[in-house]
């Protein structure tokens, strides 16, 4: 893979071995292209391994303050079934 000038890796191309091409494209949907499919695949990975660390982190923010992780626990308990209160209008 190349690098940019930034330091960013620019578009390439990912080889991968035929058995795993065979049975990708046995999965993919209509008229969805292997391209398309690696894409999303390799999208949603990132995305996934993104909120495993904000999760990780929003952990830590928990431990190291008390009163946050009390309010979240608030938060939690809270009947999702009840309706709403609603504040009187005003005049």
């Amino acid at each position: 893979m190349k690098k940019d000038s930034e330091g960013k890796y620019s578009d390439t191309t990912v080889k991968l071995e035929s058995l795993v091409v065979r049975e990708v494209s046995e999965l993919l949907e209509g008229k969805q292209t292997l391209t398309a499919f690696v894409r999303e695949a390799v999208e949603r990975d990132v995305r996934r391994r993104k909120m495993r660390k904000a999760a990780a982190l929003y952990r830590e923010v928990l431990a190291a303050d008390p009163a946050e992780a009390k309010e979240m626990d608030a938060w939690e308990a809270a009947p999702l079934s009840a309706a709403v209160p609603r504040r009187p209008r005003r005049p």
